[in-house]
């Protein structure tokens, strides 16, 4: 079976490879990127009604401003997001698998605050909502080693969770000559798929944005990449 490759920065990439490994797949990590807090000016609690988060890290990385947001509602995606809203004393209000901007439309809070990264996707508040936005950590992209890059001179399978990974990614497989040809990228969305570019040996899109799509997808391909 062709190997997982997971470069996402952890914890993310450890909780990836160890389902992946339940499922039987050879998952292996290597986190391209590492997660930083940005300091940031926080929105009084009381000029708002509910959180708006799409990732796990805003809340991570969010610092003791945080604190103050306890007992607020919070719209969040992916069960990850809404955990790490749990542990912050936030009542989830609505979680989604469709992404943020799905989870938006159903907001029923008029003013929302989006506690979000450097690195976001647009959203579209829907008629009579607020959006407030705040970033709170950064995503610092990291060279690829050589062990990964060895790696990957063979047919191997690459999970990407986001459009910057996908272009970090390209641009470190450029740098270092690396044939893309011998690579199948499995990724979270249209988005990412569009951002890959040409010449990779198969791009999968998982049929919904969440992990568990994802890694479905890397199943069947991790099976076929190498015919």
């Amino acid at each position: 079976m062709t190997p997982l490759i997971v470069i996402r920065p952890e914890p993310g990439c450890s909780a990836t490879i160890a389902a992946a490994r339940q499922m039987g797949l050879e998952a292996l990590g290597f986190a391209l990127f590492s997660i930083t807090s940005k300091g940031w000016d926080p929105a009084a609690a009381e000029d708002f009604d509910a959180l708006l988060i799409g990732s796990a890290n805003a809340l991570r990385h969010g610092g003791k401003c945080l604190v103050q947001y306890a007992g607020k509602p919070a719209y969040v995606v992916g069960e990850a997001t809404a955990a790490a809203a749990r542990d912050a004393g936030l009542i989830i209000a609505a979680s989604g698998t469709g992404g943020l901007q799905e989870v938006l439309d159903r907001a029923v809070h008029p003013r929302l605050l989006r506690l979000a990264g450097e690195d976001h996707v647009a959203l579209e508040p829907p008629p009579g909502i607020t959006l407030t936005q705040r970033i709170v950590y950064a995503s610092r992209a990291l060279p690829m080693s050589a062990a990964l890059a060895k790696m990957l001179a063979a047919p191997a399978v690459v999970m990407l969770h986001s459009a910057a990974a996908v272009r970090h990614f390209a641009a470190e497989c450029e740098r270092l000559g690396l044939d893309r040809s011998q690579i199948t990228l499995v990724v979270i969305g249209p988005r990412v798929t569009q951002a890959a570019g040409p010449g990779w040996r198969r791009i999968g899109t998982a049929a919904e944005p969440s992990d568990h799509a994802l890694l479905a997808l890397a199943e069947r391909l991790c099976q076929t990449a190498a015919s």
